[in-house]
């Protein structure tokens, strides 16, 4: 597991980059510093402009850039190739199997159960890792087999640090993450709070530094 996190990289925010087998795979890439590592493949869990970003995803592009991304709101844009989801669809682009898990707000507005909205399960050759997208602790978590979770903490459009703090016990996964912080809303505090509450449960965590 440690051999396969030291090939991930926290672009800040949701953003995360993972190289496997040569393949650039990106998930939800936003305010990028650098595009020297162009996509293969870029995953979106939902249309709010801090994850589908059009500047980055353009920048990002190659020859065969594939976008997985939920059917409702997209955006096409001219010249790439787009794989349209919704929750409960499974697939494999570049060798990377996926199935879409649902990702939604239970007591806000922001990201609404009907907008079919996703989080990704990303199996990378047996290894499974879980990007839980914009969401609260919501009751599908609890079917969710994941060796990785990458779990929102900032709370405003998402989880507290607490909430995700209780979705990484319902997920039993072998490495918690905390993201969505220190872009938008949210902080550093909130990652330690929850690494901190984790580390009291027996839950292993990891925090990445953002790339």
């Amino acid at each position: 597991m440690k051999d396969f996190i030291k090939n991930i990289r926290w672009l800040g925010h949701d953003g995360f980059l993972i190289e496997f087998k040569g393949f650039n795979v990106y998930i939800d890439p936003f305010k990028l510093k650098d595009y020297s590592r162009k996509a293969d493949v870029i995953f979106v869990t939902h249309h709010h402009y801090d994850h589908f970003s059009e500047e980055d995803i353009v920048n990002l592009k190659k020859d065969g850039t594939v976008i997985v991304c939920p059917e409702n709101g997209v955006k096409k844009l001219d010249n790439f190739d787009f794989i349209l989801v919704n929750p409960g669809d499974t697939g494999e682009v570049n060798g990377v199997k996926y199935f879409c898990v649902p990702a939604y707000n239970i007591d806000k507005k922001f990201h609404p159960k009907e907008n079919n909205w996703v989080g990704f399960v990303l199996d990378f050759d047996g290894i499974k890792l879980y990007h839980a997208g914009d969401t609260d602790f919501i009751p599908e978590m609890k079917e969710i087999k994941t060796d990785i979770a990458l779990l929102p903490v900032s709370g405003t459009y998402v989880m507290t640090d607490e909430e995700a703090y209780s979705a990484a016990k319902a997920i039993k996964p072998e490495v918690a993450v905390p993201m969505h912080y220190g872009a938008i809303v949210g902080d550093k505090s909130n990652a330690e709070k929850f690494v901190s509450l984790c580390k009291d449960a027996g839950i292993e965590t990891f925090v990445f530094e953002p790339f």
